[in-house]
């Protein structure tokens, strides 16, 4: 006789609720501790921590972000062993130097990754200055920026605004010499005159230009070659902003041969 089974309905780990999404069953408990040390883990391999693996947060009982920072020397020294307290500390001190481009994805806000904070490093300097419109502007779609801006406001102005030792600040542009610094250029819509993107923010990188992934307030050209009016081309040309329907041609009239050697 064939047995009926049941779909599990609470956490191995804490006992809360399981929700199902597309068939995959998920603690959204936020006292589970197994989700607090997937969190840790997280965080640890994001900023390169390491030494700070599953069985040492464990043993140094950390459930949270700011707990990373508690220990002192003599206290990881005491707990693991001098040998390995004192590289785990130096290895937690390195970290405090971390932009916010490497900080913000390891705190494990969903959908913001890497690809998202770059485009929020090319909008805003901080993460005091990360808004909704802010997000909008730098290209983050709704879902991801509610989530941000919900993490922002539940978790980090009310836990660890003032507990972190960061900076929170994105890594500033590199600046170029006024005369390399031939104007700020983002690229919409499939390529013609290139295989890919890469190829032609190479191509424009070494003429002097910087490629934005965003149409930001700074952006002097918009590449178009699709021929699409959209919304970024919409707004380019509302703010009168230099629209180029061939990178190749336009490449090649100023500087000669435009393609990437190889």
């Amino acid at each position: 006789m064939l047995k009926k089974i049941l779909p599990p309905t609470e956490c191995p780990s804490c006992g809360g609720d399981l929700t199902s999404v597309n068939d995959l069953f998920y603690c959204y408990s936020s006292n589970c501790s197994a989700q607090k040390q997937k969190k840790i883990e997280h965080f640890a391999k994001t900023l390169k921590i390491k030494g700070l693996g599953p069985a040492t947060i464990e043993k140094l009982e950390i459930d949270d972000f700011d707990q990373v920072y508690l220990y002192d020397e003599f206290l990881l020294c005491d707990r693991l062993g001098e040998k390995l307290g004192t590289k785990l500390h130096a290895e937690i001190q390195n970290s405090i130097s971390a932009p916010l481009d490497l900080v913000l994805p390891a705190f494990g806000i969903p959908l913001i990754g890497k690809t998202a904070t770059k485009k929020l490093s090319e909008t805003v300097q901080s993460i005091t200055e990360i808004t909704p419109d802010t997000c909008e502007r730098a290209g983050l779609g709704p879902k991801a920026t509610e989530n941000l801006c919900n993490w922002l406001d539940e978790e980090f102005y009310c836990f660890y605004d003032g507990t972190l030792p960061f900076d929170l600040k994105f890594t500033p542009p590199s600046v170029l010499p006024a005369e390399m610094n031939r104007g700020i250029v983002c690229i919409t819509g499939k390529l013609k005159s290139f295989k890919t993107k890469a190829q032609a923010g190479t191509a424009l990188v070494s003429r002097g230009y910087v490629v934005k992934s965003s149409l930001t307030k700074d952006v002097t050209i918009l590449v178009n070659e699709s021929g699409i009016e959209s919304a970024k081309t919409k707004q380019a040309r509302e703010s009168g902003i230099e629209i180029i329907m061939d990178l190749q041609s336009y490449l090649e009239k100023k500087y000669g041969t435009s393609q990437v050697d190889g």
